[in-house]
């Protein structure tokens, strides 16, 4: 709503299409698991043996979702401080859009070359990328020229501080990538650690 209390139906636009892309990015993350095709009438033991096989790319699926699922929860926050559109936001928004909507593939090409440095680097270095994206998103859409009039101020600082938090455990990620590529997406659980250190007395 704007402060007018009427709605600002381009802000609404801005939201409706960013959940689309959010939305479509976390489902295609699912395909890019390929179903296994066995002769008819194999054993058990070779349908177990290929879900097996099929692993790492069951693990790939569940922390890409949950990335994504952070990314959301973050812009979701942001833009429910929001009551009015700003053109500035515009581009940004794209950029996180576009970076959101590659990571099934990141996901998947790290998930087939499993322990590989530059498959490691590539999907962690997506999300350093749309990190940084999303913190100039939070910053416009909880800045002068969209926050809703009676935001309270602890809860900026708390949407703000997450979305650092997110960009730095991406960049950890980044860095055990490059030493560790088998860690590298362990990394990311240090978002909680990060969180912790910047939303301090913050309010959720």
């Amino acid at each position: 709503m704007s402060a007018a209390g009427k709605t600002d139906h381009t802000l609404e636009r801005l939201v409706f299409f960013s959940d689309a892309v959010f939305a479509i990015a976390i489902t295609l993350l699912v395909l890019e698991i390929k179903v296994p095709v066995l002769p008819r009438g194999s054993a058990d033991e070779a349908y177990w043996h290929a879900l097996h096989l099929l692993g790492p790319s069951f693990a790939s699926y569940f922390i890409s979702f949950a990335v994504v699922g952070i990314f959301w929860i973050a812009h979701h926050r942001a833009f429910a401080l929001a009551g009015r559109y700003s053109g500035r936001v515009l581009g940004w928004n794209m950029g996180l859009l576009g970076v959101i909507a590659f990571m099934p593939f990141a996901s998947a090409f790290d998930a087939q070359n499993l322990n590989q440095r530059v498959p490691s680097l590539v999907y962690c270095g997506a999300l350093l990328v749309a990190g940084l994206l999303n913190i100039a998103v939070v910053h416009i859409a909880t800045g002068p020229s969209m926050l809703v009039e009676d935001a309270d101020p602890a809860r900026i600082r708390y949407v703000r501080g997450r979305s650092v938090a997110v960009a730095l455990g991406a960049a950890t990620a980044l860095i055990l990538s490059w030493y560790t590529p088998e860690w590298g997406q362990l990394g990311m659980l240090t978002i909680i650690v990060w969180r912790r250190l910047l939303t301090r007395g913050a309010k959720a």
